[in-house]
């Protein structure tokens, strides 16, 4: 019997102002009305010191979380991808860099 090979999908989907990016192996129309059910979430295994402090936000929040369901409104795109890269979460021009709080103060010629 031959194993079936698990389908490997990226999502894009708007929450909170910012873009989450996420790997999932299961992607589908859900029952409740206007929603995209996405269960499996892959997240990826830390054998290095370094740690990815946005995938340790995503994985605190969604570790747990057998389906998620997202609205279609707020949905921007779903691939189907040969392997899971890194789930992230970006900014709304979709940078992963964040600008140092505060003012700018430009001085100003006398």
């Amino acid at each position: 019997m031959a194993k079936s090979k698990k389908h490997t999908f990226r999502i894009q989907f708007h929450n909170h102002n910012r873009i989450y990016e996420l790997y999932a192996h299961q992607v589908s129309q859900s029952q409740m009305a206007g929603f995209i059910e996405v269960g499996d979430i892959i997240f990826g295994e830390h054998t290095k010191l370094l740690i990815d402090p946005a995938e340790e936000k995503l994985k605190n929040e969604f570790g747990n979380v057998k389906h998620i369901y997202i609205p279609h409104h707020s949905v921007i795109r779903i691939d189907e991808v040969d392997h899971s890269g890194k789930n992230r979460i970006l900014d709304e021009e979709g940078s992963t860099v964040t600008h140092f709080p505060g003012s700018s103060i430009i001085p100003q010629k006398n």
